[in-house]
């Protein structure tokens, strides 16, 4: 059976657009021969809805979106994901679901078993388990339906699982011959490597054809990479989708020839990540322009690099904006690297509105030493311009933190925090100068003094980075196991690390968290980001 994946790139709450990609793709797929078309989960609401979920309307507008869908289907048939009513008396209002359209009909329809309730996803805060699923009959084969999570417990894979349910496992034995998984999966560095080795230990393990169809795309904080997967019941890979990109794969379940694709290295992927988070974030909020507080600084840079490849040169803006403390260097590097990239560049000193602020606050401040005060003072300054820029061109700010600053609030809320985007939110200070790295491999894009030098906010004279916190590989190794792997401060001390330092970090990054509740969204691009992946109370007094 020749089966088609289409992985689409759909906006959540789009009906009419949603729809239209799948029409293209159901259109583009049976031209190519495809006996049976699959497209991601929630495919005609777009994933995740959240809470537009609750608006009165919106599963009667998916529904009439699937009816009309279905009106367009011929032979070849069309699996889709979207949202059901739960017609039972008990439970959560709303199912999602799968249905298979053919011949202009609505032919089944099967609800996902398993709903995640874990970091991003909150699926039982709106929908009902499936009661029961059988497989679905289909031009002579039986095909077991599922979504998403719904492959996600099988116990050959996984040492701890977090249901005691097995779909699949229960499909197979009601004879489901190939199994179909429409998919929203979000990326995070290595997932795609581990999705693969799942699924083909899945097939190997059941003997039977494995189709995984996931979606493309970025919507708010979450990035879809794609990566569609048909795997044999020896659980080899028979064909792949691109990653970041919308695409059409069309396998022969019955060809058994092996699909060689070369994975791209995990520097290629988190870019990739970002610029279609960058592109799609901006795109689906109606935006078309960005503007960036260019410092001179690796952060900067690597952000408005990322803000060129996704939005093209024409529609970004940097501005450089010199305090009394910034070096020439910084100067320099911020000029070098919008050369190197072609935007408008814009240079705005506030050292003027500096002076005149301190010289207003001298009454309020008096006999009181110079201190963080007016070091905020100037990243709030600059917020100012940012915004006005922002207000004046109709182009949202992104903003440039890394994750590493985030963490120990290294940062100034209504300052260098204001913004639409934090786009390298989820990125490690380590992992932004390999990146960093990995943009100049061809050419220099990010000057290299700027990749050199040690990074400073500039705030006071002769300010480094070093002077307030530890190394950055020592902070990004306490971070992972602090907030990533949920270690304590004495399971990270025992690991090697010093007290005094694990101390203090965990103290910031646990009092900083007031700050991060009022960031701008950022892209997830690893397994525990800051945001709705991560419920720590504001006000608390845990100290493990």
């Amino acid at each position: 059976m020749k089966i088609a994946l289409a992985q689409i790139n759909t906006t959540v709450g789009d009906f009419e657009g949603n729809l239209d990609l799948l029409k293209k793709a159901y259109q583009s797929a049976v031209e190519s021969g495809a006996e049976l078309v699959v497209a991601p989960e929630l495919a005609i609401t777009g994933y995740p809805p959240r809470d537009l979920l609750l608006k009165s309307g919106f599963i009667e507008g998916n529904l009439a979106a699937l009816e009309g869908l279905a009106e367009g289907i011929g032979k070849v048939g069309l699996i889709v994901g979207h949202v059901a009513r739960n017609e039972s008396q008990t439970g959560r209002p709303m199912l999602n679901v799968v249905s298979l359209l053919q011949k202009g009909k609505v032919v089944a329809t099967r609800a996902k078993s398993l709903l995640p309730t874990y970091d991003v996803f909150d699926e039982d805060r709106y929908f009902e388990p499936a009661a029961d699923n059988r497989p679905v009959e289909y031009n002579g084969r039986s095909l077991g339906l599922t979504i998403c999570e719904d492959v996600w417990n099988d116990d050959a894979f996984w040492k701890d699982r977090r249901y005691e349910a097995n779909p699949v496992e229960s499909l197979v034995e009601q004879g489901a011959q190939i199994i179909i998984n429409v998919s929203a999966s979000p990326w995070s560095l290595g997932k795609e490597c581990m999705r693969r080795d799942m699924l083909s230990s899945l097939a190997a393990k059941i003997s039977r054809p494995v189709v995984y169809c996931n979606a493309v795309g970025g919507n708010d904080e979450l990035v879809f990479d794609g990566g569609s997967l048909a795997l044999s019941e020896a659980g080899k890979v028979l064909g792949s989708g691109s990653h970041f990109s919308e695409d059409l794969v069309v396998v022969d379940l019955d060809s058994g020839s092996d699909s060689l694709s070369v994975q791209p290295d995990d520097m290629k992927l988190l870019h990739d990540a970002l610029v279609m988070g960058v592109r799609d974030y901006l795109g689906k909020c109606g935006f078309n322009s960005a503007v960036i507080g260019l410092s001179g600084g690796i952060d900067s840079a690597v952000t408005a690099a990322i803000a060129v490849k996704a939005l093209g040169a024409e529609n970004v803006r940097g501005i450089s904006m010199p305090s009394q403390y910034s070096s020439a260097g910084s100067l320099d590097d911020s000029k070098a690297l919008a050369d190197n990239l072609g935007i408008t560049y814009d240079v705005v000193p506030i050292r003027d509105g500096f002076e005149l602020m301190k010289k207003g606050l001298e009454p309020v401040f008096e006999g009181r030493p110079e201190d963080v005060t007016e070091e905020n003072m100037q990243a709030r300054l600059r917020g100012l311009v940012l915004m006005a820029a922002s207000n004046k061109f109709g182009s949202l700010v992104l903003t440039t933190g890394n994750k590493s600053e985030l963490a120990v609030g290294y940062c100034t809320l209504y300052g260098d925090m204001c913004g639409g985007l934090a786009v390298i939110s989820d990125v490690p200070k380590t992992m932004v100068y390999d990146l960093a790295r990995w943009m100049n491999k061809e050419s220099e894009v990010i000057p290299h003094a700027t990749i050199e030098k040690p990074p400073s906010a500039e705030l006071r004279p002769d300010q480094k980075d070093e002077d307030s916190l530890p190394a950055y590989e020592v902070l990004d190794a306490v971070l992972e196991r602090y907030v990533v792997e949920n270690e304590s401060i004495n399971q990270i001390v025992e690991a090697g690390f010093d007290e005094q330092i694990v101390r203090r970090m965990a103290r910031l990054i646990d009092l900083n968290e007031y700050k991060r509740r009022q960031a701008a969204p950022g892209l997830k691009v690893t397994s525990k980001a800051f945001g709705v992946g991560r419920r720590i109370p504001v006000a608390q007094r845990y100290k493990g």
